[in-house]
C-alpha cells in the first residue's frame, strides 16, 4: 500500500517543479520532502522525478503514477471529510407492527432525524410477540407492540378496539367449518379467534395466513374468510362487522424503551404523542 504522505510529497514536487517550493507548500523542510520522495521511489523500485532537469519533472514512471496519486489523495480527502461528519453514526433500533408505521409516525421519524443528524433510525416491522421477545433480548431500543395487557415497565399504553369482520361483498351465510384469515402461529388474535369460534360451537379451518395486517385485511375484503381485526384498521375498507358476534375485549398498544434520557427519550415522547392522537381520538 502506498503511503499517502509520500504520494503527497511526490505530487507537490511534480506540480511545482521544485523541491524547495514543494517543501513550502507542505510546510516541511527540503530535506524531509526529499526523504519522502526517496522512500516512495524505493517502495516502487523506480525513479519518479528527474532531478537533473530544470525545473525538475516526472520521469516516464512518474508520469504514469501521477494521475493515480492524485485520485488516491482525492479519495483520502473525501473519506476524511465523510468521517468528520457524525451524521448517521449512532443507531436507534425500533420495532413496530406494520400498521403503526403511519404517515404521522414517519413524519415524526423525519422530524427527529432532521434535529438529530447523528442518529440513524433502524425500523423493523413484525409480529408483536416476536418484537417483544427481541426487545427483552436487547435487540431493540424502542418497541411498539399489541398485547392483551401491558407489562409493568411500559412507557405508554392505549386501548385498541377489535371486532369480527367479513367481506362487505359477502351475501351468503358462512359454512361450517368456518374459513378464517389469520396471522401465522404466534401472531396476534390467532388463539382468540379459535377460542371464540369454538365457544360458538362451530368448526373452523385456516383458509389464509399472512404476516402483515394489510395482507390480512385484503384477504378478508376478497372473501377468503372471517377475521378478528382492529376496528380502526377497517375504515374505508370493503369489510363489515360480522352479525351476531359481539365486540371482543380491547387489546392494548404499548410502547417500551430501555433509555429514559437524551435523544432516545425525545423520540419516545414524540412517538407516544402520535399514538395518543391516534388511539385517544379513536376512542372519543
Amino acid at each position: 500500500m502506498l503511503d499517502p504522505r509520500l504520494l503527497r510529497a511526490f505530487v507537490a514536487i511534480a506540480d511545482t517543479g521544485s523541491f524547495t517550493q514543494a517543501a513550502d507548500r507542505l510546510h516541511m523542510t527540503q530535506s524531509t520532502i526529499s526523504q519522502q520522495l526517496g522512500r516512495l521511489e524505493q517502495a516502487i523500485g523506480r525513479d519518479l522525478i528527474d532531478r537533473t532537469a530544470r525545473p525538475v519533472q516526472p520521469t516516464a514512471s512518474g508520469e504514469r503514477l501521477l494521475g493515480h496519486a492524485r485520485r488516491i489523495l482525492s479519495l483520502q480527502q473525501e473519506a476524511e471529510v465523510l468521517l468528520a461528519d457524525p451524521v448517521g453514526t449512532a443507531a436507534i433500533r425500533i420495532g413496530v407492527p406494520d400498521d403503526v408505521v403511519t404517515l404521522a409516525m414517519t413524519r415524526t421519524f423525519a422530524s427527529f432525524s432532521e434535529q438529530h443528524r447523528e442518529m440513524r433510525l433502524d425500523v423493523t416491522t413484525g409480529l408483536s410477540r416476536d418484537l417483544t421477545r427481541r426487545f427483552r433480548n436487547g435487540e431493540f431500543d424502542i418497541i411498539i407492540v399489541k398485547e392483551p395487557t401491558a407489562s409493568a415497565d411500559h412507557r405508554a399504553t392505549f386501548p385498541e378496539a377489535i371486532g369480527w369482520f367479513e367481506s362487505s361483498d359477502n351475501s351468503r351465510p358462512w359454512p361450517d367449518p368456518v374459513p378464517l384469515v389469520a396471522f401465522p402461529p404466534g401472531g396476534l388474535y390467532r388463539e382468540t379467534m379459535f377460542e371464540r369460534i369454538e365457544r360458538e360451537q362451530r368448526g373452523w379451518y385456516i383458509a389464509f395466513t399472512a404476516s402483515s395486517l394489510q395482507s390480512v385485511v385484503v384477504a378478508v375484503e376478497a372473501g377468503l374468510g372471517l377475521s378478528l381485526l382492529p376496528i380502526g384498521a377497517t375504515a374505508g375498507r370493503r369489510v363489515r362487522r360480522l352479525a351476531g358476534f359481539d365486540q371482543e375485549p380491547a387489546m392494548v398498544v404499548s410502547l417500551y424503551s430501555w433509555e429514559r434520557s437524551g435523544a432516545v427519550e425525545a423520540l419516545v415522547a414524540a412517538m407516544t404523542a402520535v399514538l395518543a392522537d391516534r388511539f385517544q381520538h379513536a376512542g372519543a
